[in-house]
């Protein structure tokens, strides 16, 4: 009796195949919100004046300028350039990911110079969008020698760090966006979400020094819940999340520090630390320590709660007198749109963020 043939055995397959990361992908579709946004920032005052869009591209150089904006343009597409690259990556050919990364931010600079042929606070300029190019092109060569590196390192990094969660790459950038609010000098410390600028609305509460108290406290220690519980649902048991939230907690209050001193005055870099924040931080990280022990769904579910309370909390506020004061000394050239843009962010982190809350929450 013929027996049958055994079934060829299948390759195996390495316990940990190497998988591409989602976030270059991720990265590049924020940055090149922020862009977009930062070059038609105030989006207000549309006209038309009969010119054609293109018609800065024959005009002739700028008459003024300076070797700041020129920088200023250039470094601002340098790090678009490098992740629309590595986007990019899966194109046939050493060059072509390089030179498709550089046109399409190229292109990308080409549409926002004519748009702002229509906004009155905005020059289109040729000189703008050779420096825009210059900088992507520079970004998209550096993937040449270190991109995929940096990116191998960064997947590694994250496998030791973040446990399996859905999209962790999706909330690794969110973390970086809210990271990016805490460079608006004008914003409550951690606060984000305020909609009242976007929409015409006036503070709630009067200013009051012990309302201001109360309402900042209790922002930042809202924020501060939410904000260490979500980073935390993130992180694997083994990555030692404690340090690993300290480690996050204090480059936050080094960026708001740092922004402080260069876009207000090195005198004013610690002016945020009002003692309603000092206080907010201490109750904020001591309540953190405690849910931190909690199990991945409550700890999720209350950080749901806390965001929502800081939000609402942050509608509510009356004006910070310290954000007319910072708003006056650097209303100038780029850091107005800077300011609009990190305004922006920290209106809609919030709503960006409890959507992916909701659906982690699912699979947890």
């Amino acid at each position: 009796m013929t027996r049958p043939r055994p079934a060829p055995t299948p390759p195996a397959r390495h316990a940990h195949p190497e998988r591409r990361s989602s976030l270059p992908r991720y990265l590049a579709g924020a940055y090149l919100v922020l862009v977009v946004y930062a070059s038609l920032h105030p989006f207000s005052g549309w006209r038309d004046l009969g010119l054609s869009p293109f018609a800065f591209l024959d005009a002739a150089w700028p008459r003024y300028w300076t070797l700041f904006d020129l920088s200023i343009n250039v470094i601002t597409y340098l790090p678009l350039g490098f992740v629309l690259a590595l986007t990019l990556a899966r194109i046939p050919g050493r060059l072509s990911p390089v030179g498709a990364a550089t046109l399409l931010a190229a292109l990308i600079s080409l549409a926002l110079e004519c748009l702002q042929t229509w906004l009155p606070s905005r020059v289109p300029s040729n000189l703008d969008l050779a420096g825009n190019a210059l900088g992507a092109g520079i970004g998209a060569l550096l993937t040449l020698w270190h991109g995929e590196r940096f990116f191998s390192r960064v997947t590694l990094l994250q496998r030791r760090l973040l446990a399996p969660v859905p999209h962790a790459d999706l909330a690794l950038v969110m973390l970086g966006l809210w990271l990016l609010t805490q460079l608006s000098p004008e914003t409550l410390l951690f606060g984000a979400g305020d909609l009242r600028h976007l929409i015409g609305l006036t503070p709630a509460v009067p200013y009051a020094a012990p309302s201001f108290f109360v309402i900042e406290t209790a922002i930042i220690v809202s924020n501060t819940i939410a904000i260490g519980l979500i980073a935390r649902t993130l992180l694997t048991d083994r990555s030692s999340p404690h340090m690993v939230l300290a480690i996050f907690f204090t480059l936050a209050l080094s960026i708001r520090a740092l922004a402080a001193a260069v876009l207000v005055s090195p005198q004013d870099a610690f002016v945020w630390l009002t003692p309603g924040a000092g206080i907010g931080l201490l109750i904020g990280f001591a309540v953190l320590s405690l849910t931190l022990l909690l199990p991945p769904s409550p700890r999720l579910a209350l950080a749901g709660l806390a965001l929502m309370a800081g939000t609402v909390l942050v509608n509510l506020a009356p004006l910070n007198p310290y954000s007319a004061a910072a708003l006056a000394t650097w209303r100038q050239g780029h850091f107005l749109n800077f300011n609009g843009l990190t305004r922006l962010v920290a209106s809609v982190w919030p709503f960006l963020v409890l959507p992916y809350m909701t659906l982690l929450g699912r699979r947890l």
